[in-house]
């Protein structure tokens, strides 16, 4: 018995770890996190400002030509119109986004404001469109008209929620 205690106590164990492993495990992590990094990065955009024209002191100054405004109202009820409500280009319009009009609408004002660009020798400027969301629409009209401005590759676009006095009154009368 004797014996056997004292070859227990005489084996010693080897105590170095080998990181060579380790090593290469931190070393593959790290360059993982710098491509994941260097291919998140969003991609660089384009950004079109209109003319500065008209100026309205709460929106800014652009050129009214450009400009398409949605207002979005309860039972998915929207009223659009061009330019200024105060100077509107075109009448204001109602549609029901069942009917799938207002995606024709969309494409009839982005094509015909593209071809009043062209004519005026900037190609690259196209239609803002503001949507304003009435505090009685639903948030599935706001993701729908949101679709919609993706489906007609509308690239300037704004969400807002600040009502004029006489867009107030349009909506009441409709």
């Amino acid at each position: 018995m004797k014996n056997l205690a004292q070859k227990f106590r005489d084996r010693k164990s080897n105590s170095r770890v080998d990181l060579t492993a380790m090593v290469s495990v931190s070393f593959l992590l790290i360059s993982f996190f710098m491509v994941v990094n260097e291919l998140s990065k969003p991609p660089k955009m384009n950004l079109y400002l209109p003319e500065k024209y008209a100026c309205l002191e709460n929106i800014g100054c652009f050129k009214a030509d450009q400009l398409f405004t949605i207002l979005l109202d309860k039972n998915g009820k929207m009223i659009t119109y061009s330019g200024l409500l105060e100077f509107p280009l075109e009448k204001p319009k109602e549609f029901k986004f069942q009917k799938n009009e207002i995606r024709q609408e969309v494409f009839r004002k982005k094509k015909e404001v593209h071809d009043y660009m062209i004519s005026e020798g900037k190609p690259m400027s196209g239609v803002i469109v503001i949507i304003k969301p009435s505090k009685h629409s639903n948030y599935g009209s706001l993701v729908n008209i949101v679709d919609e401005m993706k489906i007609a590759k509308i690239e300037t676009y704004s969400i807002v929620d600040d009502f004029t006095a006489e867009e107030s009154k349009l909506l009441a009368s409709n």
